[in-house]
């Protein structure tokens, strides 16, 4: 196993639906399977009982799982995932604003997980919505909340999948925050118990997300994450 990828390893992000999900895709054959076709990495993040208080939404069927592969063939691996559950796939670029802390045997980290899942909308050009989610939005996502993780990932090509009508998506965004914060907006946000400044941060927070369309059209998937090196 290793504890470190290859620079330009391509990464591939799967969106998964269905129910108790935690058998087919924690389960060491799975990671065999993957390996058998060259991936070096897999995470699972699981719309658990862990993060049931979680807020979660969508603009369709629940999404119970988000999954990523990290080898030199995510075509091969989206067919291994599809084997097993409803899934829909991208290889995607990723950005690490900020890194979470890892470990690699399969273990919960201690955080609550949360996948948004982007759409530009139909008024906004590629690069302007780009620029705004890229360069103007992050820094406001990361200053006005208590995230202590935060992972980009624009969908650059649709993989194969057995989603008979996979949704159109744009990007898929990774932030961890304290698991508290599935129960204290405070804790959430970072604002210390003080009102206002809560107040003061999400607003901020909203108007910047209205900016970039995800005030619609928007999926929010809670997660406990899982990371295994293969």
């Amino acid at each position: 196993m290793t504890t470190w990828l290859p620079a330009g390893t391509p990464k591939a992000m799967f969106l998964v639906w269905g129910e108790d999900l935690t058998s087919p895709l924690t389960d060491p054959a799975l990671r065999e399977e993957l390996r058998a076709v060259g991936a070096l990495r897999l995470q699972v993040n699981l719309d658990d009982e862990h993060v049931a208080p979680a807020l979660r939404f969508g603009t369709g069927d629940p999404i119970g799982a988000v999954v990523s592969v990290w080898g030199p063939d995510p075509e091969a691996a989206a067919r291994v995932l599809a084997a097993r559950a409803t899934t829909a796939g991208w290889l995607v670029e990723e950005r690490r604003r900020v890194d979470p802390a890892e470990t690699y045997d399969g273990s919960r980290a201690d955080a609550l997980a949360n996948t948004a899942v982007l759409r530009r909308p139909a008024e906004l050009d590629e690069e302007t919505w780009l620029h705004r989610w890229l360069v103007e939005h992050t820094p406001i996502a990361i200053r006005t909340q208590a995230t202590t993780a935060y992972l980009q990932h624009r969908c650059v090509a649709p993989l194969p999948g057995s989603h008979p009508d996979p949704p159109h998506v744009d990007a898929l965004v990774e932030e961890l925050f304290p698991t508290a914060g599935m129960h204290d907006v405070h804790a959430f946000y970072g604002s210390g118990g003080d009102d206002a400044e809560l107040s003061r941060r999400m607003s901020e927070l909203m108007a910047s997300v209205s900016r970039i369309g995800a005030d619609r059209d928007l999926d929010l998937v809670p997660g406990s994450r899982h990371l295994w090196d293969l």
